[in-house]
């Protein structure tokens, strides 16, 4: 196996010298990071197209455009983010100032997915540049010319001793998980994130991990019924379903499946009609798993496939049970899952009983049932008569829950993320408290009093 070791202690050093600590340093790398996106703008476009059939379009307001959001959103804030805070003083510490600084942890390593492999593996780099952190990024061997890409990108913009891209499959990961690192950040599948937390576990290296789950949409009898069909499938089908907080399933309530459904037909219609620009399914074996699907329940719309291609139709699949495979596990795919209810309750209970979903959607326009559904279910994050669009705000935190993550980030939850919030009391000495010492007279008395 290969080693990284060298590669991770020549960025241990350069971060020891206090050059990443400083502010202008990180924000002219974040100009750098900008300058570099925008010059390779075309080069990305045409990477994403190759490995995932992106148009334009989706590549740059699903990756380029959001990650040059991001930048500037930090680049706006960073200055404010970064001053120690002063916060409050009991008067038990009568005299004495406290403060919290943040500060980098030092080199952490970046493992990014496939699904939106610039887009996932840039946005946290974001972060850890803000936070003042050395890193290492390891991009997805499933989309080869996007990884090459960025890997050129980062090389021409940084020494390999602050910012360093290190490409490869499994083996390569499982050569990086074995060093040591300050913090990891990991994109994925829930089984890869246990195996990274097992490996962060080894060195006691605190992690993030974004990973998944079956995150649910539900559609509620008073919901603009046109207009949830139009945001359900624009948020399912967007990047071909394979979005980790894409809508995995549909709940709807039964006395307006049938009006839903006909409107839901349309919108897929009208937005995902071209096959020659709908987004391929990353590699065959991922094809097949989703292919395999499509025999559960009943096709009532889409249903084609061809493997040549590695396309597949937007698909809704009706008379669905929780026995159905499609149920088992996140499909990742173009594939809707449709299941009915009468009673809210019984929706709240069910997706109770399963993994903590990363998102979850909502349509109605019944306030009772936004609270209902918000304060009964836990989960990750997501919205009340849309889809995605949460992930979009830089005001908003992204992450998951229980087994659909730990930790998250964004805007200024992406400084926060990479940086250790040191805890600081200034105490005073122009004068002392006498009680809080065991020689005091009446000491336990005194000390009752004030701390009771």
């Amino acid at each position: 196996m290969e080693s990284y070791k060298a590669l991770v202690e020549k960025q241990r050093a350069f971060f020891r010298t206090g050059k990443t600590k400083e502010v202008k340093f990180r924000i002219e790398s974040l100009e750098k990071l900008r300058k570099a996106v925008r010059d390779h703008e075309e080069e990305l476009m045409k990477a994403l197209y190759v490995d995932l059939h992106k148009t334009e379009f989706d590549a740059y307001a699903t990756e380029i455009g959001f990650v040059l959001h991001e930048i500037r959103f930090v680049l706006k804030n960073l200055n404010s983010w970064v001053k120690p805070r002063k916060v409050k003083t009991p008067m038990t510490h009568i005299g004495s100032t406290s403060m919290i600084y943040p500060e980098p942890y030092g080199v952490s390593l970046i493992i990014a997915p496939w699904n939106y492999p610039f887009q996932l593996a840039v946005a946290p780099l974001i972060g850890a540049i803000a936070a003042g952190n050395c890193s290492i990024l390891k991009p997805s061997e499933l989309t080869p010319s996007t990884s090459t890409l960025m890997a050129k990108l980062i090389k021409e913009t940084f020494p390999e001793e602050y910012i360093a891209v290190v490409e490869g499959a499994v083996a390569t990961s499982q050569a990086l998980l074995a060093e040591q690192f300050d913090y990891i950040f990991f994109t994925g599948s829930v089984p890869v994130g246990k195996v990274i937390m097992e490996a962060a576990a080894k060195n006691l290296t605190p992690v993030t991990l974004e990973l998944g789950g079956k995150s649910p949409c539900i559609v509620e009898k008073t919901a603009n019924l046109k207009l949830a069909a139009k945001r359900i499938a624009w948020g399912k089908y967007l990047n071909a379903g394979q979005t980790c907080i894409a809508p995995d399933y549909l709940y709807i309530q039964e006395n307006c499946k049938d009006e839903f459904l006909i409107f839901f037909k349309e919108a897929i219609k009208e937005m995902f009609a071209d096959r020659e620009t709908y987004t391929r399914i990353v590699s065959e074996r991922h094809f097949i798993r989703l292919r395999e699907f499509l025999n559960d329940g009943s096709i009532y719309a889409g249903g084609h496939a061809d493997q040549t291609s590695l396309w597949i139709e937007p698909t809704v699949l009706t008379n669905i049970t929780w026995n159905d495979s499609v149920m088992e596990e996140e499909i990742f795919g173009p594939i809707l899952p449709v299941l009915e209810f009468e009673d809210l309750d019984e929706v709240i209970q069910q997706i109770q009983e399963k993994p903590n979903p990363l998102a979850l959607y909502l349509f109605s326009e019944n306030q009772e049932v936004q609270e209902k559904i918000i304060n009964n279910i836990s989960f990750g994050g997501g919205c009340v008569n849309d889809t995605i669009y949460h992930i979009t705000s830089p005001y908003l935190p992204f992450g998951g829950v229980g087994s659909s993550g730990v930790g998250a980030y964004h805007g200024k939850g992406s400084f926060d993320t990479f940086s250790h919030e040191k805890s600081i009391l200034k105490q005073t000495t122009k004068f002392d408290i006498p009680f809080r010492y065991p020689n005091v007279k009446n000491g336990l008395k005194k000390i009752k009093m004030f701390l009771k």
